[in-house]
């Protein structure tokens, strides 16, 4: 639900209290080694299904049927088709 403005300078006050008053404990702290982590572990798998897109595109100019594509990634032909198949396309 949308706050009005008037709702939000009423309560601006206050929240600029708290805010100042805000003493952050040891134990709040998060350590940012985490979603580091994590975007190189987003930034890999982006790497490797472009990587991926690509040899499905090599192997079809190649002749290699759907079924034998699904079969090296481990699903159907259909289904391989239907994921990589528009991706290919474009």
């Amino acid at each position: 639900m949308p706050r009005s403005l008037e709702y939000v300078l009423a309560h601006a006050d206050e929240l600029a209290d708290r805010f100042e008053a805000f003493d952050p404990r040891p134990d709040d702290a998060l350590d940012p080694q985490h979603i580091v982590r994590l975007r190189s572990a987003v930034q890999l798998r982006a790497e490797g299904e472009r990587a991926l897109l690509e040899s499905v595109g090599e192997a079809r100019s190649a002749g290699y049927s759907w079924a034998a594509i699904g079969v090296i990634v481990g699903t159907t032909g259909e289904a391989a088709r239907q994921r990589y198949g528009p991706r290919l396309s474009a």
